[in-house]
């Protein structure tokens, strides 16, 4: 893409995550609840460990995921000090041995970090963001001495054939979004920490949109410079850091970018995982054990395999939006149509309560999630069965779940309710039919 085609596409994604975010973080902030408590409202007790259990999964992927990138600037710091360093090369479970030492150690900073709890996220976040940004307008600084001036940043042509555009755009923006799916989750596991409504919508609007937003049009300028300095625009930070060929370039700016990456692998990948598994077993774990567990099953799924296909991860990303669309669906319509805002707090402690269900089962929540499911992945499944015409409803995949959950669990729970006011009509006692509800 060309700069202001990129940063359109940046732009939109944001505008949609903060829409997103700000919707979904008001009951946390309300009622002090994190995402796995505020579930029972909408799947009741036993029901709300199946989403609970799908975030999970997803933000233990990524947190696979993420901590190989961060890897690779350890990998090469080690391999720019060390003689010999890129020697190490022997394969074990397809990645080789000085890649495993550079993982381990990423891994063990991950560790350090959780083992002291929320406060001690909470004050490395507050110093890890200003310290990306510095060194990132470093590097614009930078571009724009490499390339003349700021004309040549913003002037750099798009490499997109007539047509391609709008496709990628669509593309990019619903991998831009699932990137932050797990986010839009579990943003109220941090809002329910909040003061007010309005410091934790002020708080979400300064760090994701235009920080983000700030953050791209860097990386652009970035990228673009590469261009005009190295022949090729180079959107690796590690090897933008190998290609100046200097030493001390390389050791601070891959320690900025281990930075960058724990700060948001942290936030975004490990406290949600450690909250739902404290949800699914209360008794055993606290956040911290459950933490340590999260990250030490992020080994298994070996990320180095998924990251040799660029095309496997984008399929990923809309396979996540999918799954995580569907299930913010039916949280926001039980907050703003089904309860119209007002949860009672008893309840979601309390068995037998307004949302016990059926034995701690709403089946018209599951029924919505089967429903969005299949709406989502439509267009990934119709092309195998010969229906391609569908095939371009795959780059959709989070808004299609979303939206359908949404409306499919809104149309179940009212119809539920004229249900209910005709058999009161009809004489049946009110108590029984709460009880059953």
């Amino acid at each position: 893409m060309s700069p202001w085609q990129a940063l359109e596409t940046v732009t939109v994604a944001n505008v949609i995550l903060i829409l997103a975010m700000w919707a979904n973080s008001m009951a946390g902030a309300k009622y002090g609840l994190p995402f796995p408590g505020l579930l029972r409202a909408s799947f009741g007790r036993n029901g709300a460990q199946i989403p609970v259990a799908i975030r999970a999964f997803v933000a233990i992927f990524w947190f696979a995921v993420q901590t190989y990138v961060g890897s690779l600037a350890v990998k090469a710091i080690l391999g720019g000090l060390i003689p010999g360093w890129n020697s190490l090369d022997v394969s074990i479970l397809g990645m080789g041995l000085n890649g495993w030492i550079s993982f381990g150690i990423f891994w063990v900073l991950h560790a350090y970090v959780i083992f002291h709890g929320m406060e001690r996220i909470k004050f490395f976040e507050l110093w890890a963001g200003p310290i990306v940004i510095v060194a990132g307008l470093a590097l614009v600084i930078w571009a724009v001495g490499a390339t003349g001036g700021v004309g040549p940043l913003v002037d750099q042509p798009s490499r997109l054939a007539p047509g391609e555009f709008w496709p990628l755009f669509a593309l990019s923006v619903t991998g831009l979004v699932s990137v932050w799916s797990t986010l839009v989750l579990n943003i109220p596991d941090f809002t329910r920490f909040s003061r007010s409504q309005r410091d934790q919508m002020t708080g979400q609007a300064i760090g994701l949109p235009l920080t983000t937003i700030l953050f791209s049009i860097m990386s652009i300028a970035i990228t673009a410079g590469s261009t005009v300095a190295f022949g090729r625009p180079i959107a690796e930070p590690v090897e933008l850091m190998q290609a100046f060929g200097n030493p001390i370039v390389l050791i601070i700016g891959g320690a900025i970018i281990m930075i960058a990456t724990l700060s948001v692998n942290v936030a975004a990948n490990i406290v949600s995982p450690a909250y739902d598994l404290v949800n699914m077993f209360p008794k055993r774990l606290n956040f911290v054990s459950a933490g340590l567990i999260s990250i030490v099953i992020g080994v298994l799924f070996l990320p180095w395999l998924w990251m040799d296909n660029a095309a496997t991860i984008f399929a990923v990303l809309g396979y996540i939006g999918g799954a995580l669309g569907l299930v913010a669906g039916i949280m926001l319509a039980d907050f703003y149509l089904i309860r119209r805002r007002n949860y009672d707090l008893g309840s979601f402690y309390t068995r037998g309560g307004l949302y016990e269900y059926s034995g701690g089962w709403n089946l018209r929540a599951i029924a919505a999630t089967a429903i969005g499911l299949v709406v989502a992945f439509v267009g990934v499944f119709a092309p195998l069965v010969g229906v391609e015409s569908l095939g371009f409803l795959s780059v959709y995949t989070w808004f299609l779940g979303l939206a359908v959950s949404f409306f499919a669990y809104a149309l179940l729970m009212r119809s539920a309710r004229f249900g209910q006011r005709r058999r009161i009509r009809a004489g049946d006692s009110r108590r029984a039919l709460v009880a059953a509800d």
